[in-house]
């Protein structure tokens, strides 16, 4: 299953950093980036992470909510949510129930050795839960910067 652009994005309510939790239907009337990430404390993920974080102000100014999804339990987002000083909401999808829903969790290969993962991937919704931004298999270098302009165009 993937979540197309001009659909409505599936609900969901995950576990976050700060024994939290976060319904998406009650983020109704907000701008939300859902991104998707393999594992906290790596090295893309943290680049991405960090330039969210570096973004946060604009992302606040143009009325979005930012959101980082993996798989990594609440304790691990805790510790990298600290040591990264990351200002937005982790949630954890520990059963991948999200992932599939929104198709980011795929078959991915290394070293000739083929395994489930998530596929580093961003959705822009708009106020009314509508996908108005997809980016798949996403390079770090300039996507919070072009996720940014699409959020301020909505």
């Amino acid at each position: 299953m993937s979540v197309e652009l001009g659909s409505k994005a599936p609900d969901f309510t995950m576990s976050t950093d700060g024994n939290g939790s976060v319904t998406l239907s009650k983020l109704k009337g907000k701008k939300v980036v859902l991104y998707f990430y393999p594992k906290d404390d790596t090295s893309g993920c943290t680049a991405e992470a960090c330039g969210f974080r570096d973004s946060f102000p604009d992302y606040s100014g143009a009325g979005a909510v930012v959101i980082g999804i993996s798989k990594d339990s609440v304790a691990s987002h805790d510790k990298f949510k600290k040591k990264h000083n990351l200002p937005f909401i982790l949630a954890s999808d520990a059963g991948s129930d999200v992932c599939e829903k929104y198709g980011t969790w795929v078959e991915k290969s290394m070293y000739g050795r083929k395994y489930m993962g998530i596929e580093r991937c961003t959705f822009l919704l708009d106020g009314e839960g509508v996908v108005r931004g997809v980016w798949h298999k996403v390079k770090v270098p300039g996507h919070v910067a072009e996720v940014l302009k699409a959020a301020l165009a909505l």
